[in-house]
């Protein structure tokens, strides 16, 4: 009995704290309030008490309360049920209390800084609003893991691709290995959204090697689509034709290398180039075109040096009268085609800017040919060129007209041009179709040609009702009672 009384005797002396009283000495208090610095400054998010400001409260155990070794101790205590039922009763032989068990990994850093079992008084304004039982002492130092779940990195590939289907923000920097890679890749063009398939793809061009990445967008056709797309529409031309030479792809090689005359603004380098593209594999089509393409390059700067100083020494008529809007460099053929027929029509065929000697050069259709000189000459209301170029001669030396692209858009293109009456009338007539003859007259007022044709298929309503359309007292009048009192006509009607 007298031992058990000596070593209780003994622990009191030890504790690390004494019972407070108001003999306590300064270097005591200041030694609480060190402590209470070294966790936080309560006050900011705990409702103080006047009795507390300057004053820690103290566990059974000697640590201040809030502090991390209490929470460990208090956290463990209420975790652990069979330290629940154990009394503050002092192991024998031991000086101090009874120590508590090793903490487990599951407890975060956050946890060190929550206690249990608060005194009322004590109570922060923020714990006071909520219904669970942990409360906080200080300010955590992360948040937890879930609240970071739109910045994680554990997503797998599909779970990436549907996230970015949303529009979410996604970090592909976690798929490292080459398989990881590829099963992405996989996943993208299985989702069918072609902009994340094209982001995928940008993320593999910038972390593969060139030779990897084409190997395995050889064996998927839909993903090479997209970056063959992708590097032609950025510009990409290097490793566009890198990626074209190692799938053999030749002629895709010469086109590519063909466009880069787009990027080319000086026009004697631009024809030099042109002329280097000749030897590329392209097709015996496609070879054909680049050749034409140099030769009307070739023909064009002839052509504008020689316009430009007729315009500039004032030395041609129609220069004078009809300035040029533009330079005649790189326009298409068609283009070049209509400048020379509005400019240089007469010359003769051994020029290069003669109508014909383009026409023989690049092969031009008869069709387009007449459609491009015809708009041209009216244009300039050369009506009798537009009389020559749609009269032909057969063999036995007699004439007729004839029009490749067909009369009524003769009469289409000379009345957008202004033409007469009388000019109009006289191609309204060669329309062979007789309904489309009938509205073109109408509709450009061609009397004569809607009299006659009325007469041709001895219609007496229709002509009686077309007297109604013209004014009275005139000629077309006339000849309208002229063919109605005609007795020698059988009507139909």
């Amino acid at each position: 009995m007298s031992r058990a009384r000596a070593d209780e005797e003994e622990y009191w002396h030890s504790s690390k704290f004494r019972a407070f009283t108001f003999d306590d000495e300064d270097d005591e208090l200041s030694q609480l309030k060190e402590s209470k610095r070294a966790v936080n400054s309560l006050r900011d998010i705990v409702d103080d008490d006047d009795d507390d400001d300057d004053l820690e409260r103290v566990s059974w155990s000697g640590e201040p309360v809030g502090s991390i070794s209490w929470s460990i101790k208090e956290t463990a205590s209420s975790s652990t049920s069979s330290l629940e039922g154990q009394d503050s009763s002092l192991q024998k032989g031991s000086s101090s209390y009874a120590a508590f068990p090793k903490q487990v990994s599951s407890y975060s850093l956050s946890s060190l800084f929550k206690g249990r079992n608060r005194l009322p008084s004590f109570q922060s304004l923020s714990n006071a609003l909520s219904d669970t039982g942990v409360k906080n002492y200080a300010p955590e130092l992360r948040r937890p893991k879930a609240e970071y779940k739109d910045y994680s990195s554990d997503w797998s590939p599909k779970d990436t691709v549907k996230r970015m289907q949303r529009g979410k923000v996604c970090s592909l920097e976690r798929f490292r290995s080459l398989q990881d890679k590829l099963v992405l890749l996989d996943e993208a063009v299985a989702g069918h959204d072609g902009n994340v398939i094209t982001a995928v793809l940008i993320f593999l061009k910038r972390t593969l090697r060139r030779e990897i990445l084409f190997r395995e967008l050889e064996v998927r056709q839909v993903a090479l689509c997209h970056l063959i797309h992708f590097l032609k529409e950025t510009g990409e031309q290097k490793l566009l034709l890198d990626l074209l030479r190692f799938l053999d792809r030749t002629e895709e090689v010469a086109l590519s290398q063909y466009r880069e005359h787009l990027n080319i603004q000086d026009v004697e380098k631009r024809r030099e180039f042109l002329k280097g593209c000749i030897g590329l594999p392209f097709s015996a089509e496609d070879t054909s075109h680049i050749q034409d393409h140099y030769t009307l390059l070739e023909r064009q700067i002839i052509i504008e040096a020689n316009d430009r100083h007729l315009e500039t020494a004032g030395q041609s008529e129609i220069f004078r009268k009809y300035p040029r809007k533009a330079s005649i460099l790189n326009m298409p053929l068609v283009t070049t085609l209509f400048y020379s027929c509005f400019y240089h029509y007469t010359e003769a065929e051994g020029t290069f800017s003669s109508p014909t000697n383009l026409k023989k050069t690049f092969k031009i259709p008869d069709k387009q040919y007449v459609l491009t000189a015809l708009a041209a000459r009216a244009k300039l209301r050369a009506w009798d060129d537009v009389d020559a170029l749609l009269t032909t001669k057969n063999w036995l030396g007699y004439t007729k007209k004839k029009a490749p692209i067909g009369f009524h858009r003769v009469v289409e293109i000379l009345q957008r041009n202004n033409a007469p009456v009388q000019v109009l009338q006289e191609y309204v007539r060669l329309v062979e179709d007789v309904e489309t003859r009938l509205n073109l007259a109408t509709k450009y007022k061609c009397h004569d040609v809607v009299i006659e044709t009325y007469r041709d298929l001895k219609d007496r309503i229709q002509l009686t009702a077309y007297k109604c359309k013209v004014e009275r007292g005139s000629a077309e009048e006339q000849n309208i009672n002229s063919i109605l009192n005609n007795t020698q006509i059988r009507w139909k009607n």
